[in-house]
């Protein structure tokens, strides 16, 4: 393959045969469990990262099945968000996620930057229930439980909140170990069509592991609980900040 050619046809690894297509990649029936819970305030101004600011000592703790994704195909994710403010505006800052579907990994760290992890996560309604796990290995590392679809919510004010603007740390390396790339990216949710949105009394349990640290932000209490299905776009990301030209 001539130089040009690489040039025009590399856009992810493996030149020849790209673990991820080109999107854009839409979502159908996208499916969220998101458990908000308090935790530790120190705690959340030491790991999340400067321009960011940390408001209020929360999490949202997400399981989330993608049972028709283009391009993904079929996989569930779960892992810790924090609400986060960049520039007076709140938004979302994605902290860890571990998912069971290599192309959406490799795609999401490649192209946006997601801190994503090989597990084994599953969100499933068991009779009344609607239950999220997360095994890391043959360890359980997370479990959240919903009462099923207790009280509906307003469609319209979730529709809101997935609009909103979400933050990722991208770090890509240097041949040598240096870090080549490591900016702050901001994408949004597109084209949102509600399906649904409920709520209804909510559990969390997060255990130690050394390799799926969800633990090290403890549970104090749980704040609120929401069951939200949808059909959306992930859109591509922007650059607002980089960290290695402030150096």
């Amino acid at each position: 393959m001539d130089i040009k050619s690489v040039g025009k046809n590399a856009f992810a690894m493996p030149l020849t045969s790209p673990a991820f297509p080109m999107g854009p990649y839409r979502f159908c029936d996208r499916e969220f469990l998101i458990i908000t819970y308090r935790t530790d305030m120190d705690r959340l101004r030491e790991i999340v990262p400067e321009p960011l600011q940390v408001e209020e000592p929360l999490v949202h703790y997400e399981f989330i099945r993608m049972q028709d994704s283009t391009g993904f195909g079929d996989y569930t994710e779960s892992g810790q968000v924090i609400p986060v403010s960049f520039n007076g505006v709140r938004g979302s800052y994605t902290l860890q996620m571990y998912l069971d579907d290599h192309p959406p990994i490799a795609g999401g760290r490649e192209l946006w930057g997601f801190p994503k992890k090989l597990a084994q996560p599953t969100l499933k309604v068991h009779t009344d229930t609607l239950i999220g796990t997360l095994n890391y290995g043959p360890v359980r590392v997370a479990t959240g439980t919903m009462g099923y679809k207790h009280r509906a919510l307003d469609v319209a004010v979730q529709k809101d909140r997935l609009a909103g603007p979400n933050f990722l740390l991208k770090i890509i390396p240097h041949v040598d170990g240096n870090a080549r790339v490591c900016e702050l990216v901001r994408y949004y949710l597109e084209d949102i069509h509600m399906k649904g949105a409920w709520t209804g009394p909510a559990s969390l349990e997060l255990a130690q592991h050394a390799l799926a640290p969800v633990a090290e932000l403890p549970v104090l209490e749980i704040v609120e609980a929401r069951h939200v299905i949808a059909d959306l776009t992930l859109g591509l990301g922007e650059v607002v900040f980089d960290y290695l030209a402030q150096r």
